[in-house]
């Protein structure tokens, strides 16, 4: 299985070297999560040796499995699924960034169940751009109140925006929402809170996410093949 994952790694930040020097970007200014969801430990294990580090998980406790599994190797953990209020607890305990927060509610809870001897956990605003009711996240008009809102929060830390835009054929429509929540986020930011994280792009449209700022692309098939279930 190495094989195959560390040539697809390879190609995957071949295109994101590429996308960011298109971009006139400084090297490395746009990091790969590989997103792992449904893929067996030993796929993330190939991926660890050919030099990856973060890793994204969607399923709570499919992700807590293979955690314990790979608790021999330096990784970095993001949440990239659904919220669920019943699920923070085990996600505050057990990853580093969580990416897709949305609700105030589970804001306070994350806050209030982050271990006291770990620092706060790195979160993304989730912002839906594209009104698809099978997605979640705030309205762009609601972006600032839930900033305010999380910005109190002693558990957690702010560190930027991330959004799921529906598919766009091309790259000039790809590029779209990727710009306004650019945009977005540069209204929001502020000296004390810098926002320097845009969390968007995917396996058909990183380097359109890139040209537009993106600092973290979320990858999976890509990087993995085809997952073996969903």
């Amino acid at each position: 299985m190495t094989g195959p994952v560390a040539s697809n790694l390879g190609q995957v930040l071949a295109r994101i070297n590429a996308a960011t020097e298109r971009a006139g970007r400084a090297p490395g200014s746009a990091a790969l999560i590989a997103v792992s969801k449904t893929q067996p430990a030993e796929a993330i294990r190939a991926a660890h040796a050919a030099g990856q580090r973060a890793f994204g998980e969607s399923y709570l406790q499919e992700a807590l499995e293979k955690l314990e599994q790979l608790r021999d190797l330096d990784i970095e953990r993001h949440f990239v699924g659904r919220i669920q209020s019943n699920k923070t607890r085990q996600i505050a305990a057990n990853f580093d960034w969580v990416h897709g927060l949305s609700d105030p509610g589970h804001a306070r809870r994350l806050s209030e169940q982050r271990p006291p001897d770990a620092p706060p956990l790195n979160v993304c605003l989730q912002i839906d751009l594209s009104g698809e009711a099978s997605k979640s996240g705030v309205d762009p008009a609601g972006a600032a109140e839930l900033l305010h809102a999380c910005a109190a929060l002693p558990g957690i830390r702010v560190r930027g925006l991330m959004t799921l835009p529906a598919p766009a054929e091309d790259e000039t429509a790809q590029r779209q929402p990727f710009m306004t929540l650019r945009v977005l986020r540069d209204q929001l930011a502020t000296p004390e809170q810098p926002l320097h994280c845009l969390s968007m792009g995917m396996s058909d449209d990183l380097e359109a996410a890139i040209l537009e700022g993106a600092t973290y692309v979320r990858i999976g098939t890509a990087v993995f093949g085809p997952r073996p279930y969903t």
